[in-house]
């Protein structure tokens, strides 16, 4: 069974930092490719960045360029998400995400992030 565990989101104040984590098992993680998006309260869920296979190639939303870093540990089946100089519009709900060789999709239970003066 594909499981998507994340944790790590909670309450931060604007500026500062915070890392998330999604812990996942049930297919090949070293061949999957792992994003994370973000849903806004009252908003669509969004794309924020991925990490593709060996984790050398990375892509990011525009909104989050230069301030946030995805990464991944094969070895622990971990993806993570830096993110740093957070704004109020970082709040949302973050959600990991797994497309795996067979082309599959799955998602992690979200961990809320919510950004407040």
């Amino acid at each position: 069974q594909v499981e998507l565990v994340e944790s790590g989101g909670g309450l931060v104040q604007p500026g500062g930092s915070l890392n998330l984590s999604c812990a996942a098992s049930g297919f090949t993680f070293s061949s999957a490719a792992m994003s994370w998006y973000r849903q806004p309260p009252g908003q669509e869920r969004e794309f924020v960045a991925s990490s593709f296979r060996a984790g050398t190639e990375t892509n990011y939303a525009d909104s989050v360029k230069g301030r946030f870093t995805i990464s991944r540990d094969n070895a622990k089946s971990t993806v993570y998400l830096q993110m740093k100089s957070l704004k109020p519009m970082a709040t949302a709900v973050y959600y990991c995400s797994a497309q795996t060789a067979q082309d599959y999709n799955y998602w992690g239970q979200g961990t809320p992030v919510i950004v407040v003066s």
